[in-house]
């Protein structure tokens, strides 16, 4: 047990951090009251305790339990960033000023399916699939037309896009160069976690040791001259969503976590110079204090594993940051309205949980994109919640609540045991190979359909509550004409370059991709520059690396 003095001194540091933290952002008021003038502390912590210092810490401290940052959301709220992408790249670029009009503080593009597996538009592997899911990406003149009118120096941009992630991060970073943004000066992430797309999602295109290869390329590159952009967000959210339990989550997003770390330490980076820029992304589903626990989980199982195990030596290292959304697959096509409940609770759990970001779902998303109305109330959610619930006024406030605390020690404790698990196969890399990662959510999957489908698990206006007749609300709906105008697009695309550069480009790809020891970022960045096409640098490397199939 600590002494009182041992314990002072303890609060004594974490009060002069937080110090310095208020001389770089100060908090958004002073004094934080409720609505009865009653004061909000920063903070809320037992005066002595013996387990404090090692489970919890100060918010700000090693083991970052309580959060990441001292003051947590009193000096900057989470960012508010709406995955939104559809149609064309101009229909997408309207819905995003719409979003920023409306108070969005950071951009998150959805890409449709062809472009997430390297396809271009006119290629036969596209066709009806075009615009459907997000938006067609096929050139850097898309690219521009993308992200028109938005100021990147002063935007941050999440793009979920893996497999052909160094295409569309090249494409981006050309936008920047565009606009005359210095690229040290760009800042934003990229998902570009393709361990699990074998898991989980399906969006791959190489094989493991090739994807790898691209990633820590990506680590490589942006350490050097994209310094202010996470090279990676490590995503449970698609791990969540095909039927994981909150441990599952967690415990397989770590382990991917520690493979990526493991392959650019095998390339020869330095931990503390790449770890930083290191991201990770949660999903939140409706068991409210169990996903509080789970973000606070997470926190502590990294930063120990970044410190004792890696033996990183740059607390920033050891932090880890995320971005969250809440849960796709908890909503209903049956009285979509039920959703905005839902997604309000998820939201709070995130932001309880000490999120960096966050985007909340739309009610209508079982149905299909979400419409313009729909995403502005999933936006005024957040911000209902940021400034008008005070449930940002203090740090960690549900830090000490027995049920939590107890919830965040047995996720920990069973994270830990798939770890080890995962660890005596052989890795991550290798788990994905057997297909153990697979098999367990697959196991999980079944067993929670079966308890819907016996309502031994309730889910209102599905299995329980239920409406004779539902109310068919206004959907979005994709112009089926889309396609063919992307297609012309395109076709001029092609037709206006100058076709020399972009064959040079791609031969110069083609021989780097050959070297082993090669960084292909510079000469993809060469070849979207002088605009060929997402499917044609594909396509090289496909020739290259081959194509995986599956286990």
């Amino acid at each position: 047990m600590m002494s009182d003095q041992q314990y002072q001194s303890k609060q004594d540091k974490w009060e002069a951090s937080v110090k310095k933290t208020l001389e770089r952002f100060p908090e958004r008021k002073d004094p934080f009251t409720t609505s009865s003038d009653l004061t909000v502390d920063r903070l809320y912590h037992p005066d002595d305790d013996e387990t404090y210092e090692e489970k919890l810490g100060f918010p700000g401290e090693y083991p970052y339990t309580r959060g990441i940052q001292p003051t947590m959301y009193r000096s900057r709220l989470w960012t508010m960033r709406q995955y939104a992408g559809f149609g064309s790249a101009e229909e997408t670029n309207q819905r995003f000023r719409y979003l920023l009009d409306q108070g969005q503080t950071g951009l998150s593009v959805a890409f449709d399916l062809p472009t997430q597996i390297g396809y271009d538009s006119d290629d036969v592997m596209a066709e009806g699939e075009v615009g459907k899911v997000g938006v067609a990406i096929d050139s850097l003149h898309d690219m521009e037309q993308l992200l028109d009118r938005i100021p990147l120096d002063k935007v941050s941009t999440s793009m979920t896009i893996n497999a052909p992630a160094s295409v569309l991060l090249c494409m981006y970073l050309a936008v920047g160069e565009k606009q005359g943004v210095p690229l040290e000066k760009l800042t934003g992430t990229i998902q570009n976690d393709i361990l699990k797309e074998y898991i989980a999602r399906g969006t791959y295109i190489y094989p493991p040791k090739p994807s790898m290869r691209l990633i820590t390329n990506i680590f490589e590159f942006c350490q050097q001259y994209v310094p202010k952009f996470n090279t990676i967000s490590i995503s449970g959210y698609h791990i969540r969503e095909a039927g994981s339990t909150a441990v599952q989550e967690v415990a397989f997003t770590i382990a991917n976590g520690m493979a990526y770390v493991d392959a650019a330490l095998a390339a020869g980076l330095d931990i503390d110079a790449f770890a930083p820029r290191l991201a990770f992304f949660f999903n939140a589903h409706n068991n409210f204090f169990e996903e509080v626990a789970k973000f606070r989980a997470a926190r502590r199982i990294w930063a120990r594993i970044m410190k004792e195990y890696y033996q990183a030596e740059n607390p920033k290292s050891w932090k880890l940051r995320f971005h969250t959304q809440t849960g796709g697959s908890t909503l209903t096509a049956q009285q979509p309205d039920n959703n905005v409940v839902r997604v309000t609770m998820q939201a709070l759990a995130a932001v309880l949980g000490g999120t960096q970001s966050l985007h909340t779902n739309s009610r209508d998303e079982a149905l299909s994109l979400p419409t313009e109305d729909s995403a502005r109330i999933a936006l005024r959610t957040q911000q209902i919640m940021a400034h008008e619930s005070g449930v940002a006024d203090t740090v960690d406030p549900l830090g000490g609540s027995y049920y939590v605390e107890s919830l965040t020690d047995r996720i920990e404790e069973d994270v830990n045991n798939y770890l080890d698990q995962i660890r005596d196969i052989g890795g991550a890399v290798k788990a994905v190979e057997e297909g153990y990662m697979q098999r367990e959510i697959q196991r999980t999957a079944y067993e929670t359909q079966k308890k819907i489908e016996q309502e031994e698990e309730i889910i209102v206006g599905l299995n329980q509550y239920k409406l004779d007749e539902e109310v068919n609300p206004d959907l979005l709906k994709v112009d089926e004409a889309l396609e063919a105008a992307q297609i012309n697009s395109l076709t001029a695309t092609r037709s206006k370059r100058d076709q020399e550069p972009v064959d040079r480009s791609l031969a110069a790809l083609r021989e780097q991709a050959r070297n082993p020891d090669a960084n292909l970022i510079p000469y993809i960045l060469d070849a979207v520059r002088v605009y060929a096409t997402v499917g044609e640098i594909c396509h090289v490397l496909r020739d290259e690396f081959g194509e995986y199939t599956g286990i």
